[in-house]
């Protein structure tokens, strides 16, 4: 219903320029400064829409939503590697243990291969994984993926595979 107040002095404005020279040459002016006030105000509204001030996005209901897991939490073991189809592709198996008092959701695992012929060792490739493993507090569940890294440059498999691994990030809830 508001909006009838713009609408009503919109129409006395073209109203008294058609009447008026004299308002014509003030209003025109005037009327240019408004509209592009306005239009400048909503731009700003449109691109600081969605935003939220830093303390407004932390409450308390997010903290018991998303508990802080640390990836010293979770354990990963018994991790094996085997040869799949496309070159340097292969496919991981283990068991993740959830030390911690939060159900896990999620975590992500972070392989390095490298090749490491009489004690030699040359990077091959750095991959993660985000694996999705719903694990209750104290309990451990086997899990799969795969890991492909970038062929290297000759094209020779690695004659001595050394892999690491380490937990980047966990996700969890409370139980």
């Amino acid at each position: 219903m508001i909006w009838i107040f713009p609408a009503v002095a919109g129409l006395l404005i073209v109203y008294f320029a058609m009447r008026s020279s004299r308002f014509r040459r003030f209003a025109e002016p005037v009327l240019s400064i408004l509209v592009a006030l306005a239009l400048v105000s909503a731009f700003l509204i449109w691109i600081n829409e969605g935003r939220t001030p830093a303390e407004a996005v932390t409450d308390p209901g997010d903290a018991q939503a998303q508990p802080a897991l640390a990836p010293q939490d979770i354990s990963v073991g018994d991790l094996e590697f085997t040869r799949n189809q496309p070159d340097m592709s292969y496919r991981a198996t283990g068991t993740v243990k959830n030390n911690s008092g939060y159900n896990l959701d999620y975590f992500k695992l972070s392989v390095t291969l490298e090749d490491c012929p009489q004690n030699n060792c040359r990077t091959l490739g750095v991959d993660t994984a985000l694996i999705l493993a719903r694990v209750p507090a104290g309990q451990s569940q086997s899990f799969s993926t795969f890991f492909t890294f970038p062929k290297n440059a000759y094209g020779v498999e690695p004659t001595a595979p050394k892999w690491s691994h380490q937990i980047t990030e966990v996700r969890g809830r409370l139980p």
